[in-house]
């Protein structure tokens, strides 16, 4: 049994094995209150609200001077920022912006204040975003991020940013394209109600396939017979060497034909000549 981590809010549609089960946002869940003093400073945004960034626990700090780029963008708007960085503070960092080595993500996105979340696609903060339906401002960094945050775009929920090369007026744009522009928080609810319309909730749907695997002792029932078939098989190289086969016999048997009836216009020419 295969547990994707995606769901149809995030996935299009596709033709998948009865042995492929979509659970994805299992680990998402209601926010819980903020810390005393980050609820304050929440609050402190008045009705411009906030804006959430991390780039996941992989990546702790970056280089000084991408930093200051940030920075100076973050700089810029209205809202009030919680950042997560390990590094040295960025020289343009701006009041309106708080440094946290470690911030309580999901609660934060689900915080009624957050307007936009800047993200660099990892599929738990995609779908923690979903889940509470706040638009995103991607900057992906590696692996399957791209592809997340491409998905995330073309449902019209995001907006991407390339973190090497982008200037702070990108980054300010794009926040402000995010936040400003509607239609990205709108598409941002729909996924979010797309992925709360569910008869079973994603946690209970993994719960119960891992255990039915257990119960039917590996449910080779649902295995598909494709794990039988040898390499060739598999890759239906007997199927091409066959259709190449009988190509190479439709090509000879017109090629034979065609010098016959050239062989023999030729014989019929020249005793024609010679009579």
């Amino acid at each position: 049994m295969w547990l994707i981590r995606t769901y149809w809010d995030f996935e299009f549609p596709l033709p998948v094995l009865p042995n492929f089960e979509f659970v994805g946002g299992l680990h998402c869940k209601p926010a819980k209150p903020l810390p005393k003093e980050m609820e304050e400073f929440v609050q402190s945004s008045g009705e411009n609200g906030i804006v959430v960034f991390t780039l996941g626990s992989m990546i702790s700090s970056m280089t000084e001077e991408r930093a200051n780029v940030i920075a100076s963008a973050l700089a810029q708007i209205p809202q009030k920022v919680l950042w997560r960085h390990d590094g040295k503070k960025p020289d343009t960092l701006g009041p309106n912006t708080r440094l946290y080595k470690w911030i309580p993500q999901n609660d934060l996105l689900g915080h009624p204040k957050t307007k936009a979340f800047i993200t660099h696609g990892g599929t738990n903060g995609i779908y923690e975003a979903i889940y509470h339906g706040i638009p995103m401002v991607g900057l992906p960094l590696f692996a399957e991020q791209h592809d997340n945050i491409e998905r995330v775009k073309a449902k019209g929920a995001a907006v991407r940013v390339d973190l090497q090369t982008m200037s702070s007026r990108d980054l300010l744009n794009a926040l402000k394209e995010v936040i400003n522009n509607p239609s990205y928080r709108e598409k941002a609810v729909w996924l979010s109600t797309i992925h709360h319309d569910q008869p079973v909730k994603p946690l209970d749907r993994a719960v119960f396939w891992i255990e039915f695997v257990m119960r039917h002792k590996g449910a080779k029932h649902l295995r598909p017979a494709a794990h039988d078939l040898t390499w060739f098989q598999y890759h239906s190289l007997d199927v091409i060497g066959f259709l190449l086969a009988c190509v190479a016999t439709v090509v000879f048997v017109i090629t034979k034909c065609f010098l016959f009836c050239y062989r023999t216009f030729a014989k019929t020419g020249k005793k024609q000549k010679r009579e």
